[in-house]
């Protein structure tokens, strides 16, 4: 099992870092050449991965990763739902919209994006992988998971990302209380520096969060005096998203 999380591991860090090589990779994940390089080449004989040759070979990942999505993404589902909320979102704000989903474990994944028409603005690829306990999606799914599964993240590894990360796991809990009371979550750079961002989740169903929206915006937008205005329109967007995913998908 650990072979095969490891092997997983260097899959993703190629799709973050390509085209890169193999010493690279091994020196960003601190493991042996010989073992990275026999991961790439199994990825590779699989179809997962590819080589670009050139002075130094360099590692990408294949197309084939596009046969794999999960159910919130296909025509009917999640993907579908959030086109018109984001839109209005936008609209409303001129700021980034995010939606992103959560990976199940301790991580959210940034599945569609629209970027502020402002030059200055905060912006993350489509796949970004995001811890869920820093930023604005994924501390608004965070706090409305079942709370076994909400303390053992709590109670699992919380590094911090710079000086304003939230690592005390009671601090956190305090944090992700007040986003139970008011209905959405504040980032308020824990994650990235200087970009703040506000959070809203997007419940299937049997009300369990299965995504979340957000507004992101560099820290010299960002007004304290317009939170519950802007918590008001990202909440909206959540709720007009969550019932139509989940009756579609």
């Amino acid at each position: 099992m650990q072979s095969l999380i490891k092997s997983l591991k260097v899959l993703e860090k190629v799709s973050e870092k390509q085209p890169v090589s193999v010493g690279e990779l091994a020196k960003m994940m601190s493991m042996p050449k010989t073992t990275v390089q026999r991961i790439l080449w199994t990825f590779h004989e699989a179809g997962w991965l590819r080589l670009v040759e050139g002075d130094m070979p360099r590692w990408t990942v294949s197309p084939r990763v596009l046969s794999v999505r999960p159910s919130e993404l296909t025509r009917d589902g999640l993907a579908a739902a959030v086109q018109e909320p984001m839109a209005e979102l936008h609209d409303a704000t001129q700021e980034t919209v995010y939606v992103s989903v959560y990976d199940g474990n301790s991580a959210v994944v940034v599945v569609d994006r629209l970027e502020s028409p402002h030059p200055v603005r905060a912006v993350s690829p489509i796949g970004d992988i995001a811890p869920i306990y820093s930023t604005a999606n994924g501390m608004a799914i965070l706090a409305f998971l079942p709370e076994l599964q909400r303390e053992k993240i709590l109670n699992g590894e919380l590094n911090a990302f710079n000086p304003a990360t939230i690592t005390d796991a009671r601090k956190l809990r305090d944090e992700l209380a007040l986003v139970r009371e008011r209905g959405f979550s504040i980032n308020r750079g824990y994650y990235r520096s200087g970009i703040f961002a506000i959070g809203a989740p997007i419940f299937d169903a049997a009300h369990q969060p299965v995504a979340s929206i957000c507004i992101s915006m560099p820290d010299s937008r960002y007004r304290e005096d317009k939170i519950m205005a802007w918590g008001a329109l990202t909440v909206k967007a959540a709720r007009s998203i969550g019932f139509q995913s989940s009756a579609r998908g």
